[in-house]
């Protein structure tokens, strides 16, 4: 398919400006016209295929800036760090691909994966020979022997699942170099981790002031950005000194750490969509409460600091932490848009821009693709709804009606089920039994809280 006119449809253009009526005309990967020049150009077009978008929405694909394809919506680290096998992974990845397609994500940042092997998933995407939406990636993330989030099951050096603790000048040099020289596009550091001893602390930064620099100018002396991990006022503001080009998370900013940010302009992906997720249902899953307070508040004292990096002009991006089981693939890579607008008091068409102008930086395509205008890549979805009015219609089953990729229809008929893979998972075998689950109240043989149960 060569040549594609998009007609009838209300086009969002991804920039910020007010939805229009109008066409858009595609040739091979490209955008070449839009509104009536797109209908004046197609005229007496050859081999020109039509699709009709009557009442439904033209607009640029999402762009998913924090998306783990190998993690295969885990439960656990100890899944990730025991229970998987490298070429399993990656195949599996790639079926896991297809789901985000059909969620309308048509480009993806995997900041690191598992033997880090989206490296590999995104060379054959790019080949031709698996099917997936746009891909850059991390490799392993960078830790200190202290860093991560998986306490003690971390390795003091080495790798560990998807993390590399690397200890020294050299260690860390010749790392970010491997990784480069191997394929990465991003160089990913867990700049905060969890000490078990001090976890009611929270993340703390794992890494000094002169590593950081190490890192970041090793990797830019190789024309590599580098993103980070940050939880925390002190190592998001360290990390924005230091330069690194993409900051994940970053919550919890003092004003120190917003100034610093907000100076250098860099790229916050907030990647909320898990706390939004456990915070309006995890009760559905029998999660903490302890723990959804937690991440209640982090939302709530996220989005002060967040609205004032947005207004100082710092690109905000959206991230979904696809990979995990709160977040399974090919459910919520719209969510996070809808945290933008509910918490963060972003307008629909202010979210979109982000989540797709702005998020082409994570693939290192600002400029080129998320925005329908001519001269970007046809990376564009039709949606049967009006996302200017309200972005949860990209979540709505069955909206998605058209996706396309580098000028190319994707296939969005359902996929082939999955059967169980032996040993993929770690076995549970559920809540802890005290006789209070058991019998009720205090053990004394009262009635059962059927909710208790589930």
């Amino acid at each position: 398919m060569s040549r594609v006119l998009i007609e009838n449809g209300r086009i969002i253009d991804g920039a910020g400006i007010a939805p229009v009526d109008g066409s858009v005309l595609i040739d091979a990967d490209k955008i070449i016209a839009t509104g009536r020049q797109a209908d004046a150009e197609a005229v007496g077009m050859r081999d020109l295929t039509r699709v009709d978008a009557t009442g439904m929405t033209v607009m640029p694909g999402l762009i998913d800036v924090h998306c783990h394809l190998a993690f295969d919506d885990a439960e656990s680290n100890s899944e990730l760090f025991f229970q998987r096998r490298n070429a399993l992974s990656a195949l599996v990845a790639a079926y896991n691909a297809k789901k985000l397609l059909r969620a309308g994500v048509t480009g993806i940042l995997d900041p690191d994966s598992t033997f880090e092997n989206m490296i590999d998933l995104r060379d054959a995407i790019d080949a031709g020979v698996a099917d997936g939406p746009r891909m850059s990636c991390g490799a392993y993330a960078l830790i200190t022997s202290i860093g991560g989030t998986a306490g003690r099951m971390i390795r003091d050096s080495g790798i560990t699942g998807y993390y590399m603790a690397v200890n020294g000048r050299d260690e860390i040099i010749g790392e970010v170099r491997r990784q480069i020289k191997n394929g990465a596009d991003w160089i990913k550091v867990h700049v905060t981790g969890i000490v078990p001893r001090q976890a009611h602390k929270g993340e703390m930064c794992a890494w000094s002031d002169d590593e950081l620099r190490l890192i970041v100018e090793t990797a830019h002396d190789l024309e590599t950005p580098v993103m980070g991990h940050c939880r925390g006022a002190d190592a998001t503001r360290r990390a924005a000194l230091a330069g690194f080009d993409l900051l994940f998370h970053a919550t919890g900013m003092d004003e120190a750490a917003l100034e610093a940010v907000i100076e250098r302009k860099i790229p916050i992906a907030p990647t909320l969509t898990f706390q939004a997720n456990m915070a309006d249902f995890g009760p559905k899953i029998g999660a903490n409460p302890d723990l959804m307070k937690l991440f209640e508040s982090e939302l709530a004292d996220s989005a002060e600091t967040m609205r004032k990096a947005y207004d100082a002009g710092v690109p905000l991006l959206t991230g979904s932490e696809a990979g995990f089981s709160m977040v399974p693939y090919g459910d919520w890579h719209y969510r996070e848009l809808e945290v933008f607008v509910r918490h963060f008091g972003l307008t629909p068409l202010q979210a979109i821009q982000c989540a797709t102008q702005q998020s082409a930086f994570g693939l290192k395509m600002l400029g080129e693709t998320g925005v329908v205008a001519p001269g970007y890549k046809a990376d564009l979805i039709i949606v049967d709804g009006d996302p200017a009015k309200d972005v949860t219609v990209l979540g709505k089953p069955g909206a998605i009606r058209h996706v396309m990729v580098g000028g190319a229809l994707k296939d969005l008929s359902p996929l082939p089920p999955r059967k169980p893979i032996p040993g993929w998972r770690v076995a549970s075998i559920g809540r802890q039994l005290t006789r209070d689950i058991a019998f009720g109240l205090n053990a004394t043989g009262g009635p059962i809280d059927v909710e208790e149960l589930h």
